[in-house]
């Protein structure tokens, strides 16, 4: 931080759905290109590890494996890095399957956030797939680790005084109480979004209005992360619509695809 302010970054690689292979690596090279610039946060996309249109495939535990895999990989390549780094990908714990965003920093796993609301309106059905998750951390085991896995989690980056970063998906800012205004009451100064928001007629107008009244209401700087190209176009479209506002200003936004 210098002077008061952090560099933030929302990258959306270009994925192959259902390839978290193919998917680590061009995840892998946005961290190292935006740690370059500087960034101490670093957001992708919802479920990016495996693309979220992956449909029925979600229930495979072949690629669930891949993911873990893949999320390894990533990890991996957050090390000598001290921003933090948000990845989104489906988790298993308790024989049920949730959309997550796992928090990397350093070569570690740091926690996993699960997204709070699932939608199942209009063209979304993500409750065919997932459930919703829970507000109080618990411990998860991975990789021989016991780590956090919750929705009320925050977190802070070494040597960066004054932020506080809550995690929240998607959905989960669309809602009357999302969790993002629960991390500001919290302390969170700082809110990112991964999110797989689809485009139709209008709704980039209102996506955007959304994000600003989130950050103005929140008194934050909120930065959300669409997905974008590489995404099946069998039911929806993306246009890697990312926003970065603080306290209900848009800082930066990049063009829809």
């Amino acid at each position: 931080m210098k002077h008061g302010f952090v560099k933030v970054a929302a990258v959306t690689p270009k994925v192959k759905v259902a390839d978290p292979n193919y998917n680590a690596k061009v995840i892998s090279k946005g961290i190292e290109e935006a740690a370059e610039r500087g960034a101490k946060v670093i957001v992708f996309p919802e479920l990016c590890l495996v693309g979220y249109t992956c449909g029925d495939l979600f229930l495979q535990e072949l690629l669930l494996t891949q993911a873990l895999d893949a999320l390894s990989e990533v990890a991996a390549a957050t090390e000598g890095t001290d921003a933090l780094v948000f990845v989104g990908l489906p988790i298993i714990k308790k024989q049920k399957l949730y959309n997550v965003a796992a928090v990397l920093q350093d070569g570690e796993v740091l926690a996993f956030i699960p997204k709070r609301y699932i939608p199942s309106y209009a063209e979304f059905y993500e409750t065919r797939h997932f459930m919703p998750g829970n507000l109080s951390p618990e411990p998860f085991l991975y990789e021989d680790k016991e780590i956090s896995f919750g929705t009320d989690i925050l977190f802070q980056v070494d040597g960066v005084r004054g932020m506080t970063v809550g995690c929240e998906i998607c959905e989960d800012v669309w809602v009357p109480q999302s969790p993002g205004t629960i991390h500001a009451l919290a302390g969170a100064t700082v809110v990112v979004n991964l999110s797989a928001s689809n485009e139709t007629v209008g709704k980039d107008v209102y996506r955007e209005m959304l994000v600003k009244s989130a950050s103005a209401g929140q008194i934050s700087a909120y930065v959300f992360c669409s997905a974008g190209e590489g995404e099946s176009t069998q039911d929806l479209v993306f246009g890697g619509h990312n926003i970065i506002a603080e306290n209900g200003t848009v800082l930066a936004h990049e063009k829809r695809l």
